[in-house]
């Protein structure tokens, strides 16, 4: 019975904090209310709490020595358009991060526990960046263990499964600028058009052939030229790249191609085409230590049957600069099935809200596996 009153009164807590968070996005590098929140809720409840002059992002821990085991989650919302306004709106699912970790510090925070819990949230993920500004700050330095956690869509798994990782793809944007000069527009061979331009970049991309064996892809997701003068040839315009693959070694031979290929277009057409990477998200690195402990710990709340394999996905996550710039941690993320629809980034994405608690009890279990399991 006191189970069931401290289960239900948990519910209540992370149900309100997601409301919260959920009802007051932030886009990266400004979650300053979103800091200052969760900051408010880590000291509320005994951790030792960290912030940062030059940055967002909150750090707080419980318990003592090692082994050291972290949890991670993000904070930002995205910036798009929602019922005809543009705004900040968490239509990836970050809000619910933050309240699960939360969740899972309430469930430990009366614990005796055999070694530190930190809990990481992290700004900036959108952007690609946040991760690599916590490893600057030394957040994972002494940390044995890295727990994630991201919803998953429907088309991917059920509500009431969940995989013990995530194999994310390598992601990068990339912005560019081709400059030249207009020109009249009875007058074509004066100059080169910036939009004839950017149709021979985009079938040069669509030209790129590397390993069928490996997914990967590259597409012009922005492009502006010209101006409301019609009978104006724009020699310059500025666009953008979205470039995935599901590996790392993919990803620099794509780049590296499309580099090409806008010089050699550049030369051809007598203009300047500049490429500059805005944000560069790596591919996972699994452990399988990691994913061992986070798969015992969904066998035990959820039940073996409801243990999906590994999840193979394009999209990107800076979760795994975590590993890669300090590869001494093992970590992994958790896929949390939830009914999650129409799609991850929709600006009217839904989900079951009774995910909540299983990510909340998954990853209290994990932990406390891992804490146990170390210090045998």
């Amino acid at each position: 019975m006191v189970t069931e009153v401290f289960t239900n009164q948990l519910k209540e807590k992370v149900l309100h904090i997601f409301q919260h968070l959920h009802t007051h996005p932030e886009v990266s590098w400004k979650e300053v209310e979103t800091t200052v929140y969760i900051a408010s809720i880590l000291q509320e409840n005994g951790c030792r709490v960290q912030t940062f002059p030059d940055c967002t992002g909150v750090i707080g821990e419980i318990g003592e020595g090692k082994p050291v085991v972290a949890v991670r989650a993000d904070i930002d919302a995205l910036w798009q358009e929602v019922e005809g306004e543009f705004r900040a709106n968490h239509s990836c699912g970050h809000d619910a991060h933050m309240a699960m970790v939360l969740g899972v510090l309430y469930s430990l925070k009366n614990k005796k526990l055999k070694g530190t819990v930190r809990f990481i949230f992290q700004p900036a993920e959108e952007k690609g960046t946040g991760a690599l500004k916590m490893v600057e700050k030394g957040v994972v330095d002494d940390a044995d263990y890295l727990y994630g956690v991201h919803l998953r869509p429907i088309q991917e798994i059920p509500h009431g499964t969940a995989s013990p990782v995530i194999l994310h793809g390598a992601a990068r944007f990339i912005r560019g600028k081709i400059t030249g000069e207009d020109s009249h527009g009875a007058r074509p061979h004066l100059t080169a058009n910036a939009i004839e331009v950017g149709a021979d970049l985009v079938k040069m991309i669509h030209g790129i052939h590397l390993d069928p064996m490996v997914p990967y892809s590259a597409k012009m997701t922005a492009f502006q030229a010209g101006g409301e003068s019609s009978n104006i040839i724009p020699g310059s315009a500025t666009f953008s790249l979205d470039i995935r693959s599901q590996t790392n070694e993919i990803m620099e031979a794509l780049v590296e191609r499309i580099e090409a290929g806008a010089a050699m277009l550049a030369q051809y057409h007598g203009v300047t085409i500049e490429l500059e990477t805005g944000a560069n998200v790596a591919a996972a690195v699994p452990n399988e230590e990691a994913q061992a402990k986070l798969q015992k710990a969904i066998e035990a709340v959820l039940g073996k049957e409801n243990v999906k394999p590994p999840l193979i996905t394009t999209g990107g996550d800076d979760f795994h600069f975590y590993t890669i710039k300090r590869p001494h941690l093992k970590a992994t993320m958790l896929g949390l099935g939830c009914d999650l629809k129409p799609g991850l980034h929709h600006p009217n994405m839904t989900f079951n809200h009774d995910a909540l608690m299983n990510g909340v009890q998954i990853l209290t279990a994990a932990i406390v596996e891992t804490l146990d399991e170390s210090r045998e």
